[in-house]
């Protein structure tokens, strides 16, 4: 099994985790999110939970952890190396929103179409928010994406 398949698997069974308490971006799993990343303080969460379900499965299938350790959804896009940046989606792959000012939100695909992809991202909502509450399924705009980093 390729890791990204193994930290899509992951994330799958994250589904339904949240902030304890609501809008706090802490409280158990968020916290060991966050901690996966260096973080030891309530914060966005998004990039630290896309980490955490990398390394979950790299230690899972005793293979090297090729994501970004960051908390930060741009920091992590700068830092990709150019051979693992793309911008069309394939399943596992870790898409990167960018809403200006050093804003963004991330999380990782679980299937696509020619106008959607459809995720599994953390510190989200049923609305759709960049800040939101727990990990939950997404539909996304194609449109609305940077792009892609497949580890």
């Amino acid at each position: 099994m390729k890791l990204s398949e193994k930290a899509l698997e992951i994330a799958i069974s994250q589904i339904g985790q949240d902030e304890k308490p609501h809008g706090s971006n802490w409280g158990l799993p968020v916290k060991n999110y966050l901690q996966s990343v260096g973080i030891n303080f309530p914060a966005s969460w998004c990039m630290a939970f896309i980490y955490w379900c990398f390394s979950e499965a790299s230690k899972q299938l005793k293979v090297t952890n090729a994501a970004i350790k960051t908390g930060g959804v741009l920091a992590a896009w700068n830092k990709a190396e150019k051979t693992k940046k793309s911008s069309t989606p394939s399943i596992g792959s870790v898409f990167i929103m960018d809403f200006g000012h050093g804003l963004g939100h991330t999380g990782i695909v679980k299937s696509f179409d020619d106008k959607f992809i459809y995720t599994i991202e953390g510190n989200t909502n049923d609305t759709g928010s960049r800040e939101g509450i727990e990990v939950c399924n997404k539909k996304r705009l194609r449109t609305s994406i940077k792009g892609y980093i497949n580890y």
